[in-house]
């Protein structure tokens, strides 16, 4: 499936069961509560931090693809109130890498 083709399918979902898209704002700050949740397994899963005896069965590696899921639903309902095409935007940054970091990372000591 094409970006543009998710981006149309949330629109869609948006209006036929979400009545609207929240405004901007409240989007933004649910995006950074999705990013926490996404880094809160991260940190438990594959960083120092243990897990709550409580919060055991709820950060699980199962439930990543589920926050990183959420985070790519509102960053998309971002882009569609805001006017923005990701596919392009995304084709435009990647170009943009490639020619900016084609070497950079290969001479870095640290990654070798």
């Amino acid at each position: 499936m094409e970006i543009k083709d998710i981006q149309k399918l949330v629109h869609h979902w948006i209006l036929n069961h979400g009545v609207r898209y929240f405004n901007i704002l409240t989007n933004t700050i649910l995006l950074s509560e999705e990013v926490g949740e996404v880094s809160r397994i991260i940190a438990r899963n594959y960083g120092e931090q243990s897990q709550k005896k409580e919060c055991k069965k709820n950060n699980t590696i199962d439930d990543l693809g589920e926050e990183l899921a959420d985070v790519l639903f509102v960053l998309i309902c971002l882009a569609n109130q805001t006017g923005i095409n990701l596919e392009e935007s995304f084709n435009k940054k990647l170009k943009k890498k490639k020619i900016r970091d084609h070497k950079r990372h290969h001479n870095n000591e640290k990654l070798k």
